[in-house]
């Protein structure tokens, strides 16, 4: 699909900034255990199997590995095997030696998030859940509360040093603006009409992937039928279409972002149901359409869309305030991201680590678990 780069933006700002359910926060969080305990004999590599690396003297125990081994394998109906299990954890251990890293420079800066914004992230986070369902999620992925709250705390912490160290620095000038659009006119210019789309989707058969605020997934056609009724009435009494995404829609995709499909070219909907939608106004929403397998004809599910917006064919100008915007955001994402990549460089090669485990499978050429 040909999304023009400034419509791409406003999709992914959009996405970012809706993505607070606590799902997306457990997928999204990385990973981290602290750990005080210095490593008597660091530059030995005779460590125990409980060992999986060391940063500067403290220890990253296999134990911490293997708990978000579990954690992002929660679910999945086909489970990592073989290299495949191996190269995820050697990834796991990665990430939790560049956290400890990270922490550590935290410490020198003074920049460790404390008890009170934890607490304060926490309850934000916990906010739409009754106590059962919150406690039934981090079950579900197999975390406790306590590692729930070291995450949060390292999340708040990386934001805070990354702020100070990285995102401050940069500076996208008005010049590199106009730069950029005299240098990428085309990508302003939409060839055909966009309409920019969210929907709420129940399927007739639930899938474990499915995590929705509610955790409600349809049980079988019958059930389908009523949930999107339900809540089709709902949208009739007023309730709010994100809202009601984020909380019922089985969209693996969409449901954490409000149902956000983002833009769709008009030659994408010369379809029966496309039709439909296309006679839409900005702000509508479209009567249940059934969902189907086109080769098959067998029923998928129900769902309701919603046009959000509609953009016409043309050049978009410098002066449109949203193209200015998409670039400065394009430009400032890019420019910090690499300077967050050269920073961890940075840093990984003033700190010691030792990688244990990378070791082990080296010495077993890929048969150790």
């Amino acid at each position: 699909m040909n999304i023009p780069a400034f419509r791409k933006i406003e999709v992914i700002i959009k996405l970012v900034r809706t993505a607070t359910d606590l799902e997306c926060k457990l997928i999204f969080v990385p990973v981290l255990v602290f750990s005080f305990i210095a490593i008597t004999g660091c530059g030995s590599r005779q460590q125990g199997d409980d060992v999986a690396a060391s940063v500067d003297g403290r220890k990253i125990y296999t134990a911490d590995v293997e708990k978000y081994y579990q954690n992002q394998t929660a679910g999945s109906s086909q489970q990592p095997v073989g290299e495949q299990s191996t190269s995820l954890r050697l990834s796991i251990l990665r990430e939790l030696i560049d956290n400890e890293i990270l922490m550590r420079r935290a410490e020198k800066l003074g920049l460790l998030a404390t008890d009170e914004e934890v607490e304060a992230k926490l309850n934000e986070i916990k906010s739409p859940y009754t106590k059962e369902e919150f406690d039934a999620r981090l079950k579900e992925k197999k975390l406790t509360l306590d590692d729930f709250k070291r995450d949060l705390r390292r999340s708040l912490t990386v934001d805070k040093v990354m702020n100070k160290e990285v995102s401050s620095k940069i500076n996208v000038t008005d010049q590199d603006i106009t730069d950029y659009y005299n240098a990428h006119r085309a990508e302003f210019n939409l060839i055909e009409p966009q309409y920019h789309l969210a929907r709420i989707l129940v399927t007739t058969t639930p899938n474990p992937q499915v995590h929705n605020l509610k955790n409600d997934k349809a049980r079988n056609e019958a059930d389908a039928r009523k949930k999107i009724q339900m809540l089709l009435n709902r949208l009739d009494s007023g309730d709010d279409f994100g809202t009601l995404a984020m909380n019922y829609s089985e969209d693996t995709d969409t449901a954490a972002n409000g149902g956000d499909l983002g833009f769709q070219p008009e030659s994408s909907l010369h379809t029966e149901t496309g039709s439909g939608i296309m006679k839409l106004k900005p702000g509508q929403y479209s009567a249940i359409i059934p969902v189907g397998n086109p080769a098959t004809k067998q029923l998928f599910g129900f769902q309701i869309v919603k046009l959000v917006a509609k953009e016409p064919a043309g050049q978009r100008d410098l002066a449109d305030p949203r193209v200015k915007q998409a670039i400065r955001a394009q430009m400032q994402d890019r420019r910090e991201q690499l300077l967050k990549a050269a920073y961890y460089e940075v840093l990984r090669d003033q700190a010691k680590v030792t990688n244990y485990l990378a070791q082990k499978i080296l010495e077993t050429t890929g048969t150790s678990k």
